[in-house]
């Protein structure tokens, strides 16, 4: 069971970040030819190992790219008695303990199919353009993030972007002073996963404290990645007054200033974030979880143009492309010039033959599993689309916090789960 967490942390020094794909696959090129087998890779740098004349009926899949919200660090792991954690990053246990999952069944010289999807960290490229030919009629995913669970269905998401330039220059007649407003540090987390656990926005924050301020913005910069909650914001804005502190963790400097004219952004584009509805917008009490969400993810300013990144999951595909359309009609009565990009599918909930093995073997080790729907978007969705006729489900030891600085894994969950995969490899 150690092997799980001394491949983990083989792993997790070669460069994984989204879009960065050269040292795995070099990798991967060599660890194949060890353990005897083939190695396929597609244009979209999708990865599939498998035996020569394989007769596999099970495919191992997982996304073998990181969140780092730094770009280029690689995480340093901190282990304790009870979780790996990473110092000041994160840590990439979403899904690089997947990855180790497989790699550990590699060298073991199972006759299955494994596949190492790209990209699935900024809109699941890798899934969603996969050249590769999958022939196992099952599949079973290990990018899931809470132990104890089978997860059989999840949230479609898409990425909306808007821009407007609506600025003008007004002369400093009231004597504004110029002040930097930042706040870092908050906890951050997923932007599905975590989206209901009232983690504070720093963007909504740093707009709250210009509005309770009557203070007026000149630029704005912040949020870490689409698909996470923002953690930094920082903002340089005029008030006659010192500005309000509305959280802890903002900080206030008052910036030296003789400018006689100031160009900022219009108070209705400040209204429209402000009064802009973050989070959860539905849930289901049947699934006990949460249907519909949406999280201003990023913002940023030019010289002549504000930008806004959105990031809108929902359980129902009807329910999203009315969340998507309600969006960016609102945005563009505010002047912002839309677009969208990265959806994908729900995939909804589906029990059959062989989720019901799964869960069959999960409750040998732990008789309170069940299924279990996510807010989150796996890949599964997409090779249900892809392959219909394939049979999928998703299964992960305890992960805390993905996508943030606080990221860890259980140390216990990752060897419970050890147990639970391997019975049901060697059942099929």
């Amino acid at each position: 069971m150690n092997n799980i967490i001394k491949l983990f942390k083989e792993i997790t020094v070669i460069q994984r970040a989204s879009s960065q794909h050269k040292n795995f696959i070099a990798y991967m090129k060599e660890f194949a030819e060890t353990y005897d087998y083939l190695i396929y890779i597609d244009s979209y740098n999708n990865i599939l190992c498998k035996k020569e004349n394989s007769l596999s009926k099970l495919c191992l899949q997982n996304h073998y790219d990181i969140v780092c919200l730094d770009e280029g660090r690689i995480p340093i792991i901190i282990e304790d008695k009870e979780f790996l954690k990473a110092k000041n990053s994160t840590l990439g246990a979403d899904n690089g303990i997947g990855c180790a999952y497989m790699l550990d069944l590699m060298t073991k010289n199972y006759d299955l199919e494994f596949l190492f999807t790209s990209d699935e960290e900024i809109g699941l490229i890798g899934a969603k353009n996969i050249e590769l030919t999958l022939n196992s009629k099952y599949m079973l995913n290990i990018d899931s993030e809470t132990e104890g669970e089978v997860c059989i269905g999840c949230a479609g998401g898409i990425d909306i972007f808007a821009q407007n330039t609506n600025k003008s220059i007004i002369e400093n007649k009231e004597k504004f002073n110029l002040y930097e407003v930042s706040i870092s540090k908050l906890q951050g987390g997923h932007s599905g996963l975590d989206i209901d656990k009232n983690i504070p926005n720093a963007i909504k924050l740093i707009i709250e404290t210009i509005k309770k301020s009557n203070a007026l913005l000149l630029d704005i910069n912040g949020g870490e990645r689409i698909n996470s909650i923002p953690v930094n914001v920082k903002a340089i804005i005029v008030c006659k007054n010192i500005p309000v502190k509305i959280h802890k963790n903002i900080c206030i400097k008052q910036i030296p200033n003789k400018s006689k004219h100031f160009s900022i952004w219009h108070s209705d584009t400040i209204d429209y974030i402000y009064t802009f509805t973050n989070g959860v917008l539905s849930y289901d009490d049947k699934l006990n979880t949460v249907q519909s969400s949406i999280n201003l993810a990023k913002i940023s300013t030019s010289k002549d143009c504000m930008s806004l990144e959105l990031s809108a999951r929902s359980m129902n595909n009807t329910e999203l492309n009315n969340i998507k359309n309600h969006t960016i009609n609102i945005l563009e009565k505010y002047n912002f010039i839309t677009s969208s990009s990265g959806k994908y599918p729900a995939w909804e909930a589906n029990v059959n033959e062989f989720s019901k093995k799964v869960l069959d073997i999960y409750k040998k080790y732990d008789t309170n599993a069940s299924f279990k729907t996510i807010h989150a978007g796996l890949e599964c969705a997409i090779f249900q689309d892809k392959f219909p006729n394939m049979k999928i489900s998703s299964i992960g030891p305890n992960i805390y916090f993905p996508h943030s600085r606080r990221e860890k894994v259980e140390i216990q969950s990752i060897n419970n789960l050890y147990l639970i995969i391997n019975d049901i490899v060697n059942s099929l």
